[in-house]
């Protein structure tokens, strides 16, 4: 194991079966931790903890409905008696239900909000226990660079700036229990999401990562093990003096 102590710690992952999460899960597995990918299909977690276990790593599958409440306890109860106290958290999961504001409808508006931002505060509230029983913790959440404004996206960056005040209250609340809470703030990033806005704009998605790269100050697009890096670090023994931040992980510099 990698920076961490002798007793094995467990980590939970949101939105894990693919993408950003499914990348975070297997950095998080390599650093040593024991890892819960947790979905919606739980079905759709098994290729991950696959991966993990073929690598020496622990790894579990839950399904679980980040923003149903009975639903995430028994969930963070299932990893605590299988893998061990959750003490590291990252809320990654999320959707997308991109329109102008006039073509809004209340339900694209609430989903987004019920994953979003809903899902990380019952995820947080289950898990916090733990991290407080521990005196040591650590907790992760996905934010994006749409929390600055991005066009037909009112829902998702109301929701992502949301993050980013819940992250900021979380570490000012939990750091005297030896919690530290920060968010990562995506930039473009080569996914599964991605790729379905490209298919919404009519374009190959080859297309939209070649437009996306030009206007990236370091030439290319994210990709999920970019933002697996930075998860990395600010879960780690090292971070411990790193809280309430949010770090823009997007190929330069946003406001």
């Amino acid at each position: 194991m990698t920076d961490q102590t002798s007793t094995q710690r467990t980590a939970i992952v949101t939105g894990a079966a693919r993408g950003i999460g499914a990348a975070v899960a297997r950095r998080l597995a390599t650093d040593g931790f024991a890892v819960a990918v947790l979905d919606l299909d739980e079905s759709a977690c098994a290729a991950v903890v696959s991966e993990i276990e073929a690598g020496g790593g622990k790894g579990l599958a839950v399904g679980v409905d980040v923003s149903d409440e009975k639903g995430v306890q028994a969930a963070v109860d299932r990893v605590a008696a299988e893998l061990g106290a959750p003490t590291v958290l990252v809320n990654n999961a999320g959707i997308i239900r991109d329109n102008m504001l006039f073509k809004m409808t209340a339900d694209d508006w609430d989903a987004v909000m019920n994953v979003h931002l809903r899902g990380s505060f019952l995820m947080t509230r289950a898990t916090q226990k733990h991290m407080i029983d521990a005196k040591w913790g650590r907790i992760v959440n996905l934010s994006s660079t749409s929390a600055l404004g991005n066009r037909g996206q009112a829902n998702y960056s109301a929701a992502k700036a949301g993050l980013q005040g819940f992250t900021k209250t979380l570490a000012i609340e939990l750091g005297k229990f030896g919690v530290t809470a920060n968010a990562i703030a995506p930039g473009f990033i080569a996914t599964d999401m991605t790729r379905q806005t490209a298919e919404r704009m009519g374009i190959t998605f080859e297309q939209f990562l070649e437009g996306a790269a030009k206007e990236i100050p370091v030439g290319r697009v994210g990709q999920p093990e970019d933002i697996a890096a930075t998860a990395s670090f600010l879960v780690s023994v090292g971070a411990g003096f790193v809280s309430g931040q949010v770090v823009y992980v997007a190929g330069g510099p946003k406001d």
